[in-house]
């Protein structure tokens, strides 16, 4: 039976290493979960959500699926209730100022024994900005185009040691991989983005000027 994981939720999939222990958090229907198990990818997945009526669906899909077993499922705020034996934290689909709010209140994960994936729906630059400030390290980021939408996918490590971003690299992730085609495209709508913020915030200026000095900068 085919589970329909959206490109978003596949993207996201192509940083787990097989045998990773996965918490989903924000798992609404847990087709990620299932399709990580179905390809037998997670050795584990605790599959996580703030209300009852997602995690609920979840329970009914992994039993539909058979992967009751694997699956642990849990009502939590963020991750304040879900346990801490994994080794993979996933949080998609979520907006960047809610995904920090749940990274800062839980330093825990603050360790090299976790690694976060992470699909902002909107500001990425925020979001790069708050890791790279904490000590989190973005080794690697992947485009994804989900209908007419762009995203970014975040492969995160807890590194204190990396360098910080600038706030000009904030804003054009120079970790981003994908198509040429794609990466292009990504980069121009955050340059319009930018420009369009930048009139209104005078302080962006300096950025928007780093970013034009850049050798990506102006995309065509």
């Amino acid at each position: 039976m085919k589970i329909p994981l959206s490109p978003r939720l596949h993207a996201c999939c192509k940083f787990i290493q097989p045998g990773d222990r996965v918490a989903d958090v924000g798992t609404d229907h847990g087709y990620l979960g299932i399709w990580l198990l179905q390809k037998g990818l997670a050795a584990h997945v605790i599959a996580s959500d703030i209300g009852e009526g997602p995690l609920s669906a979840a329970k009914a899909n992994a039993q539909r699926f058979g992967f009751t077993e694997q699956m642990t499922f849990c009502l939590s705020d963020g991750v304040e209730a879900v346990p801490r034996e994994f080794d993979v934290l996933v949080i998609a689909g979520m907006g960047a100022q809610t995904m920090i709010h749940i990274l800062q209140q839980a330093p825990w994960l603050r360790t090299n024994r976790y690694r976060l994936i992470l699909q902002p729906q909107n500001k990425p630059h925020q979001l790069r900005s708050f890791l790279s400030e904490a000590g989190w390290h973005i080794r690697r980021e992947n485009t994804v185009r989900d209908g007419r939408f762009l995203y970014a996918v975040m492969d995160i490590v807890w590194d204190p040691s990396a360098p910080r971003l600038s706030p000009g690299q904030c804003w054009y992730a120079p970790a981003l991989e994908g198509p040429d085609e794609e990466v292009a495209e990504y980069r121009r709508r955050t340059l319009t983005i930018l420009q369009k913020t930048a009139l209104g915030d005078s302080s962006l200026q300096p950025v928007l000027e780093a970013w034009k000095g850049e050798p990506h900068g102006n995309c065509k």
